[in-house]
């Protein structure tokens, strides 16, 4: 939601847990007016990172090594954050363009606290959700969005907040429908719902929570969505529930050891590049494609598609999974792990920060803010990297770090640093 609840109504610890596993009844989370409904996603934040070093701790025990690697995880919670900002500014083009369409065209208005008004629209948005995320897979340009979320090598928690800046100004019309009748309170609700059910189903350390696997998305059937190997390619599109793939299709069970990525790697943990590599790829392919009907087909046929090809590619040409693929991983000091860990904790504070203050900061140093982080994030990558010029980006950085807080723009904001900066 971002900035766009003027006065939300507040939610208990429990409520805001129930509330991520998609289990807060409808008399907990109904509300008359937009402005009411709480910002699920920002308040969740805590419980993020609990999970995750829970995630961490039961995969230790259960197979003595840790569930993800240092440099992946920076990258997917710096492409979590960098989805993120464009909501701090605006707010989100899917209630925009909802409130619009309720506004104007509307046919009827369900009651906003019928039970029955919430239980419609949870299957109305997961049901939305499951085309939206299928075209996504088979349509060129809207993959190269959605490709950001499957770049990582790791399947953890981490991957969860791996989303893409650009996808979510595809997503809201398949969402539009539902404002001819359902009021926008009801539908910002389980907008959020259904991504936050999302985040706990990325994850290796549960491997089957038996009958429900019949009905839910599960993190079993989402490790098949994310992998690479030739049976789990556009397969299990659900959020919240497994049924519309079974109904459509689409469905798949975990069977053979999933290796997780595109078919593809990009091989990098930079995320701006994360983000707009495969947008260049399309351009520079669109332009060496002959003829204008195969040049929109390079647009809207799948990510496969070629001249002469199937809509959605050839089968046959997804890479064999052999088992032995090895990561993008380059060797990078142990010491220089440590300090991309303790700068990306500030900025972590830097952004939860800016996310509890937008209303009352002005838009010159929110703007300010904003950039400093993108710099910070795009630093971070090259680190990981081990990139030669990588040294000199993080010296320009700390530089406009040390700038902005001795102008004050910083002050107050990050604590844990206030003292040292002092003297």
């Amino acid at each position: 939601m971002g900035s766009a609840a003027g006065n939300p109504r507040a939610t208990t610890p429990g409520q805001q847990l129930r509330a991520l596993f998609y289990v807060l009844p409808p008399g907990e989370s109904s509300f008359h007016t937009l402005e009411e409904v709480p910002d699920y996603v920002e308040k969740s934040i805590p419980f993020f990172i609990a999970f995750i070093v829970l995630e961490f701790a039961v995969s230790w025990v259960q197979k003595h090594k840790l569930s993800g690697r240092i440099n992946d995880g920076i990258s997917s919670l710096s492409l979590g954050i960098l989805s993120r900002l464009p909501d701090v500014l605006f707010r989100s083009v899917d209630l925009i363009s909802y409130i619009y369409v309720w506004n104007n065209y509307r046919l009827f208005e369900l009651p906003w606290d019928s039970p029955w008004t919430w239980y419609l629209t949870f299957l109305g948005v997961d049901f939305a959700y499951y085309w939206f995320h299928r075209i996504s897979h088979e349509v060129n340009i809207l993959w190269a969005a959605h490709q950001v979320h499957h770049s990582s090598e790791d399947y953890n928690l981490f991957t969860a907040l791996r989303q893409s800046v650009l996808q979510k100004y595809t997503s809201w019309m398949f969402n539009l429908p539902m404002a001819l009748f359902i009021p926008p309170s009801v539908f910002a609700v389980h907008l959020q719902f259904n991504l936050l059910y999302q985040f706990w189903i990325h994850t290796e350390v549960i491997t089957n929570i038996g009958p429900l696997e019949w009905i839910l998305n599960t993190p079993s059937h989402h490790r098949v969505h994310h992998g690479r190997n030739p049976y789990c390619i556009d397969k299990n599109y659900g959020g919240t529930l497994i049924i519309w793939d079974r109904i459509f299709g689409t469905f798949e069970a975990e069977d053979a050891k999933v290796v997780y990525g595109l078919t593809h790697p990009v091989n990098s943990f930079e995320p701006i590049l994360l983000q707009l590599r495969p947008l260049a790829h399309i351009w520079n392919t669109f332009w060496a494609t002959p003829g204008f009907c195969n040049k929109l087909s390079v647009l809207f046929k799948g990510p496969g598609w070629g001249p002469g090809k199937p809509r959605l590619g050839l089968p046959e040409e997804i890479p064999v999974v052999t088992g032995k693929e090895v990561p993008f991983n380059p060797r990078v000091p142990a010491y220089l792990n440590c300090y991309a860990v303790v700068h990306f904790a500030v900025i972590m504070e830097l952004y939860i920060d800016l996310l509890a203050t937008v209303t009352v900061l002005s838009q010159g140093t929110i703007l300010l803010r904003i950039c400093f982080i993108i710099l910070s994030l795009t630093s971070f990558g090259f680190l990981m990297e081990n990139r030669p010029k990588a040294g000199i980006l993080e010296i320009i950085r700390c530089s406009v770090f040390l700038g902005v807080y001795k102008l004050g723009y910083l002050r107050n904001q990050l604590t844990l640093l206030d003292c040292a900066y002092e003297e």
